[in-house]
């Protein structure tokens, strides 16, 4: 069975349902002379109503089906019967979601919490029934009006992914293979450049602090802000994670050079945000299982001053103390919760 598109940016068509028609109506029954006007109002259109889902993590469904529309009112009758209300069109999307305007690029509405709403067009109002022009003056009124058109929006979804860490790196440093060794992930592994195509989020289960989810994003080179290999287009799943965990290949593969590796990453982040390189970060040195490592590391620490985490993807080694280190930085990046007060019970 083939996978599933992963789209992080869609386009949204929405169309608020119209109001139904107030109706213009008499009462005639036997014994009832002067019966007078009973039309009855229309009813409200549904609404097009964007909906945070934690349980959505791509926008795919909204790029088969960009046009949405929520239901009519219904017309207005006789004997002051109301038409039904139009049903809302409620459009779940992942957590995290920015709307746009599709014409001036203006946010709109930033969906980050679970249950989160947005209301994309709303419906037309209801029109009234000749019952409202009822007056001592006015004894057989034949106005009503027509309800309204619903809202019509062109809005431009986009997907931000809510990570507490975010890895990066350059293509094969290991990221995917990292992942699988910190979380739940099973993300593809392989040897050749940008194996992963789409952002991953795995899980990191810790005792101390719970969960903490750990997105992987596709690999980085020079010039990626200009939109060389796969440009800046996921960096900006990265931009709500509390902190970023730069993966090195410290075997410095194909001539590379770890320390100018993470000046390079430093300068595209910044290049695409100014604050990304400012945010608390870890150092992880990838392969140390190869043999040139050791000399690379020594190298990387005397002309950065910094000591990354020793690990190996490939074997297990120094992933008990990475995962440590991410907790212990994530601890402290938490805001502090306020103590409870004894209850007079305890007391």
């Amino acid at each position: 069975m083939k996978a599933r598109k992963f789209v992080d940016v869609a386009t949204l068509y929405a169309a608020g349902g119209a109001g139904g028609n107030g109706c213009c109506s008499f009462r005639r029954e036997r014994g009832i002379p002067r019966g007078g006007p009973d039309g009855g109002d229309g009813g409200s259109g549904g609404s097009v109503i964007l909906r945070a889902d934690p349980n959505r993590n791509s926008l795919v469904h909204l790029f088969y089906a960009p046009h949405q529309r929520a239901e009519n009112g219904g017309h207005g009758k006789g004997k002051q019967m109301c038409g039904r209300d139009g049903r809302d069109q409620v459009v779940t999307v992942p957590c995290g979601v920015v709307v746009r305007d599709a014409e001036t690029g203006g946010v709109l509405e930033e969906l980050v919490a679970s249950g989160a709403e947005f209301v994309a067009a709303r419906g037309g109002r209801s029109g009234l029934g000749n019952i409202h022009w009822k007056s001592s003056t006015n004894r057989a009124p034949r106005e009503h009006t027509p309800g309204e058109p619903g809202e019509q929006a062109h809005l431009i979804l986009e997907l931000k992914l809510l990570a507490d860490a975010g890895l990066v790196g350059f293509p094969n440093a290991g990221k995917s293979s990292l992942l699988s060794r910190l979380s739940n992930a099973r993300p593809k592994i392989a040897d050749y450049p940008f194996t992963t195509l789409n952002p991953i989020i795995g899980t990191m289960i810790a005792d101390d602090c719970g969960r903490i989810t750990v997105a992987d994003i596709p690999g980085l080179i020079e010039g990626s802000h200009a939109g060389v290999g796969l440009g800046h287009e996921f960096l900006r799943h990265i931009e709500r994670s509390s902190m970023l965990i730069y993966v090195l290949d410290m075997a410095g593969a194909d001539g590379r050079n770890p320390a100018r590796d993470f000046r390079v990453l430093e300068e595209e982040l910044r290049r695409h945000r100014d604050d990304l390189p400012d945010r608390p970060c870890l150092l992880v040195a990838n392969k140390v299982d190869l043999p040139e490592a050791d000399a690379n590391w020594a190298e990387f620490v005397e002309e950065t001053g910094r000591k990354p985490i020793r690990v190996s993807a490939l074997t297990g080694a120094g992933i008990a103390e990475l995962k440590k280190q991410i907790v212990t930085l994530w601890m402290s990046l938490r805001p502090r919760m306020p103590r409870k007060r004894p209850s007079k019970r305890s007391a």
